[in-house]
C-alpha cells in the first residue's frame, strides 16, 4: 500500500511462511519493508490483522527516512518479519541486558 498507513500483504513467496500462520491474528511483530530498488526500506514493529491481511506500522526502529515513516510509493515493497540486532539479549557475567525496544 502506498503512503505511510498500513501495508496489504498480497501473498506467500515460496519457502516461507505466511503472517497469518507465523505471526497470527492480533500480535505484533518486528518487520522490514524494502522497495524493489533497496533505496527505501523500514524496520520497525507492527501488528498483523488477519481481516484484510494487513500490518500496521506501529513504531519505527531505523529507515532510509531518518528514522521516521517511509512514505512508499505505489507498486509492490518486499515486506518479512525480522530480528533486528539491537533487540538482542546480551548475557553478561553477572545479569542478562536488553538493548534496543520493548515489544508492546
Amino acid at each position: 500500500s502506498p503512503g505511510t498507513g498500513p501495508v496489504s500483504l498480497l501473498g506467500l513467496v515460496t519457502g516461507f511462511r505466511t503472517f497469518s500462520s507465523g505471526i497470527g491474528d492480533g500480535n505484533a511483530t518486528f518487520y522490514t519493508i524494502a522497495d524493489q530498488s533497496g533505496n527505501n526500506w523500514e524496520v520497525g514493529v507492527g501488528t498483523y490483522t488477519a481481516s484484510g491481511s494487513t500490518l500496521t506500522r506501529s513504531s519505527v526502529i531505523a529507515s532510509s527516512n531518518s528514522g521516521a515513516l517511509v512514505n512508499f510509493s505505489t507498486g509492490t515493497q518486499t515486506v518479512f518479519c525480522d530480528f533486528p540486532a539491537n533487540q538482542v539479549v546480551v548475557l553478561g557475567q553477572a545479569n542478562a541486558t536488553l538493548l534496543g525496544y520493548n515489544m508492546p
